[in-house]
């Protein structure tokens, strides 16, 4: 079975989408796949535990990628050995009265993971620069105060919004959130298998949407929006990372390893030792509950 390779996946210069890999060979069986991200997955879910006695960090998952890219059992099956309370999954769907109320960033400022924990975006504060640039109708929705037709959202418009997404992640990641951004790269052949999966299989009716065909149709314009997002914003401390994504069990285990050795880089990350005073009286607080 192949090494997991970071920088194979990592995006640290620009990139054209369509050169990018929707799969790769591990030279791994199914049962061997499986076998590795059980593996990966307890570590991390151990290296949680000590993040949380450690108490200074917290990690922000990103998850992006096209309807039918797994996002769904990939937090499943990734996250599935943590400690419940070690890890939080927020799926964003269309923005409520409430937040559009305040500034787009503001739902995904109060979901941010507190420090000891695990916080996994499903659909992201991206959705603000990828879905709105397909669909730029939907920025009227947030009722701001220089645009008033569709006219207003112009490039500068766009420009400021990515400025400001990076002040974002800049600034949580200067206060102890670390930051992955992970898009799950699929094929647009690899889609069509999904999509009529889920109209074959009566138990997957409920997954399928005739807006997800209507949204297909935009597959191009959405590639080309992920390729600006991403090149606009994989920053050395907030990098993409590109998953190929046509092998669910190959995605799912690239983004464990990926995780896994990067936080294994935080040499920082450990149990705080005892004060000296507690630590010389163990023996004695030992025979106390004996002695209960």
């Amino acid at each position: 079975m192949k090494d997991i390779k970071i920088e194979d996946f990592k995006v640290s210069e620009s990139i054209i989408i369509k050169d990018t890999k929707t799969k790769v060979d591990l030279d791994a069986s199914e049962k061997k796949l499986k076998k590795a991200l059980k593996k990966t997955r307890k570590k991390l879910g151990d290296l949680q535990d000590t993040l949380y006695a450690h108490g200074k960090y917290g990690v922000l998952v990103c998850i992006q990628g096209m309807d039918t890219a797994g996002k769904d059992s990939l937090i499943r099956e990734v996250f599935k050995d943590f400690n419940a309370r070690g890890v939080v999954v927020h799926s964003f769907k269309t923005p409520t009265s409430l937040e559009k109320r305040h500034n787009y960033l503001w739902r995904h400022y109060i979901a941010l993971p507190e420090r000891g924990k695990f916080g996994v975006f499903n659909r992201t504060h991206y959705e603000n620069v990828l879905v709105t640039r397909v669909h730029p109708e939907y920025i009227l929705g947030e009722n701001l105060p220089d645009v008033n037709s569709l006219d207003d959202i112009t490039d500068e418009f766009w420009d400021k919004r990515f400025q400001q997404i990076n002040n974002f992640e800049k600034t949580i990641q200067e206060n102890g959130t670390i930051i992955f951004k992970f898009f799950l790269n699929l094929s647009k052949e690899e889609q069509k298998y999904r999509l009529l999966r889920r109209l074959n299989k009566p138990n997957k009716n409920w997954k399928f949407s005739p807006g997800d065909l209507d949204e297909r149709e935009l597959w191009s314009e959405y590639q080309k929006y992920y390729e600006e997002a991403i090149n606009r914003t994989s920053k050395p401390k907030a990098p993409w990372y590109i998953i190929p994504s046509d092998d669910k069990k190959a995605a799912r285990y690239i983004v464990a390893e990926i995780m896994l050795q990067e936080l294994q880089k935080y040499t920082d990350i450990k149990e705080p030792e005892l004060d000296d005073d507690i630590k010389s009286k163990i023996s004695e607080y030992r025979d106390r509950l004996k002695n209960d």
